[in-house]
């Protein structure tokens, strides 16, 4: 796990290295362990025709501690990559590649990419089991290539400048670089107010942009151009018994978890108590793993997991850590914000912060669960898009929408399915899980911010998505969707970043592309049985794992924020988002600002999530001054 940034230039300019240095310093925390550098003889300033290309690096040491380093070359030293991540599988295909005729001169699976490409050129990603981010440039062909894994785990950002191409695993990185521009984009704030992330291919700044999960970028002639590699296939279903498919899953669970086990370096488990990561314990325990497991809760009852986490290490006998979040976790935010390097509003993005903190003292690697929701159907939105479906159509004739506006406070989460069921999929689930709303959003912006977005509505996003998915049922749609929009634009974002920010690597088992493949290619009725969440899951692991844990209801990594807005932090969220000087005045209606603010605190209203959009927001404009 690491760290790169580089830059590749059509017009054969030298590149100074100091710029470089800098985009790496940015990133030191992603590899504390050490740097490195490849510059081709142009990057140098030598004569002669060509492209200039410059590689750097950042290391977090995890395999082949001794021989490891980057940038890595093949054997001529014509093809150089610099690589963040892990190829799981690099073993069988080292060997697959030596029986090519390939020599290796290390023990890493950075080597194997280079190889790779010689051997299959840009489709070799096809081959590469885990997560990557990585960057190679091609001395004879001239060509750079960036890559990304398929669900994105492992981020990569971008910026094309006058046939220059400027990359980085994070954005500071590339605010690094003078040719870099860094002016605010106001269509990102528009969508983020509504998914409380920045969608991909955006990102909080005009110049930069994200490469998009699952997909190259080819770099020749001063021009680039995108290939999309892989994508889940919903729409074939297998004929099998739910048995054969139980099998199926163990074995390739079992798997998933056996290769993210291999590990230079202390090793751990992020550990819930939920059906996700509680699984992933029960496996790395059967595979003989003595397992250290990490678990963090709030003195708020309804939010603290951590009785269902003892429940999971008392029977799995791990080595077990835990920490209490408490509400003065605000004093981090700064930190937080500037980690990011856009507005983020995953709240969930706190805690995660100070447990990745807590797990580097004992370990550099963890394993967690995410992505079992999006796998197997783990989300009450999965189970509610089902139900909006069969009975959208009378829904809609009720003017249900009108009818509930006034529901009270006991019955607002049915409201709010109600408000979505009688919708479209696409403005459904943007109704269920988004913040603001389009009409909310332009009632808070000044005239010139509704100027700027005239032409932009979120939910549009969501439709281009949902709109290849009308074949599917109600289930796989909204599992395939949040594959392909939450995942990759809000909890892989949140994780890679939390726990990067420590110099910790998080691997992801659930997210293993083989189970992904596996479960889209079954019936939805395999996902949700009845009301039963995660029902294959939960066939798997119902002999493995305590009842307490596969029966307990779902309940997300969520922070009492709503609670913490009207009670420890009700004055510092007035003196952050009600001050005369509050950067975001820039875009959003002080008084409109004011009146929310005013709503929660007197809970008249639960806004608290749109507010800590909005505090994120404003915390993200102060750090760019």
């Amino acid at each position: 796990m690491c760290g790169i940034a580089g830059v590749m230039d059509s017009g054969g300019h030298p590149i100074d290295p100091q710029i470089l240095l800098r985009m790496t310093q940015t990133i030191r925390h992603r590899g504390p362990d050490g740097d490195g550098f490849y510059s081709n003889p142009k990057a140098q300033g030598r004569p002669g025709p060509g492209p200039s290309a410059a590689l750097g690096h950042r290391r977090l040491k995890v395999i082949d501690l001794a021989t490891g380093d980057q940038p890595i070359s093949n054997e001529d030293g014509t093809v150089w990559v610099v690589f963040n991540g892990e190829i799981y599988n690099y073993p069988d295909l080292r060997a697959e590649l030596i029986q090519h005729g390939h020599r290796f001169r290390t023990q890493s699976d950075t080597e194997v990419i280079v190889h790779a490409y010689e051997q299959f050129g840009t489709e070799c990603v096809n081959r590469f089991w885990g997560m990557f981010s990585f960057a190679l440039w091609d001395e004879r062909r001239q060509r750079g290539l960036l890559a990304r894994d398929r669900l994105g785990k492992k981020p990569l950002v971008y910026a094309e400048s006058a046939g220059c191409l400027i990359f980085a695993s994070e954005i500071q990185a590339l605010r690094a670089h003078p040719a870099v521009r860094s002016d605010i984009n106001p269509e990102a704030i528009h969508h983020y107010l509504t998914f409380g992330s920045v969608p991909f291919p955006l990102s909080g700044f005009q110049g930069i942009a994200k490469l998009p999960p699952a997909h190259v970028l080819i770099y020749e002639n001063g021009c680039s151009r995108l290939q999309r590699y892989w994508q889940p296939d919903f729409s074939t279903k297998r004929r099998i018994h739910t048995r054969q498919a139980c099998h199926e899953l163990i074995d390739l669970l079992e798997d998933a978890v056996r290769i993210r086990l291999r590990s230079d370096v202390p090793l751990g488990v992020f550990l819930s108590g939920g059906m996700d990561s509680s699984t992933v314990v029960a496996l790395a325990s059967r595979l003989g793993q003595k397992v250290r497991t990490f678990s963090i809760g709030f003195e708020e009852s309804p939010y603290n997991e951590l009785p269902f986490a003892r429940t999971v290490a008392r029977q799995f006998s791990t080595e077990h850590h835990e920490e209490i979040v408490r509400p003065d976790a605000a004093a981090i935010l700064p930190d937080l914000v500037r980690h990011y390097g856009e507005p983020f509003a995953d709240s969930s993005a706190l805690p995660s912060y100070y447990l990745a903190q807590f797990a580097k003292r004992s370990v550099t690697v963890v394993l967690n669960g995410d992505g079992g929701d999006e796998a197997f159907g783990g989300y009450v939105r999965h189970l509610a898009m089902r139900w909006a479906d069969r009975f959208y159509g009378p829904l809609s004739r009720m003017g249900i929408r009108t009818r509930m506006e006034n529901a009270g406070p006991g019955q607002r989460t049915f409201q709010r399915f109600l408000q979505g069921a009688a919708l479209p999929r696409a403005q459904r689930w943007t109704r269920w899980t988004g913040l603001l709303t389009e009409e909310e959003k332009r009632a808070l912006y000044l005239p010139d911010m509704n100027e700027q977005t005239r032409h932009l509505n979120s939910v549009q996003l969501l439709e281009e998505i949902f709109q290849p998915l009308q074949a599917l049922d109600g289930v796989d749609a909204a599992c395939a969707a949040d594959s392909a929009f939450y995942l990759p634009n809000d909890l892989l974002v949140k994780m890679d970043i939390a726990t990067m920010a420590h110099g910790l690597e998080a691997r992801s088992p659930l997210l293993d592309h083989r189970i992904v493949e596996l479960m889209a290619s079954l019936p939805s009725r395999m996902k949700i049985r009845g009301f039963t969440l995660k029902y294959l899951l939960k066939m798997s692991q119902k002999k493995v794992l305590a009842d307490a844990i596969v029966q307990r209801p779902k309940q997300g990594f969520a922070v009492p924020i709503s609670g913490w807005f009207r009670g420890p932090w009700k004055d510092w969220l007035k003196e952050t988002l009600c001050a005369s000087d509050a950067k975001i005045r820039r875009f959003l209606q002080p008084q409109q600002v004011q009146k929310l603010v005013e709503l929660h605190t007197a809970g008249q209203r639960d806004v608290g999530h749109s507010l800590w959009a909005l505090v994120m927001l404003e915390l993200w404009l102060r750090n760019l001054d």
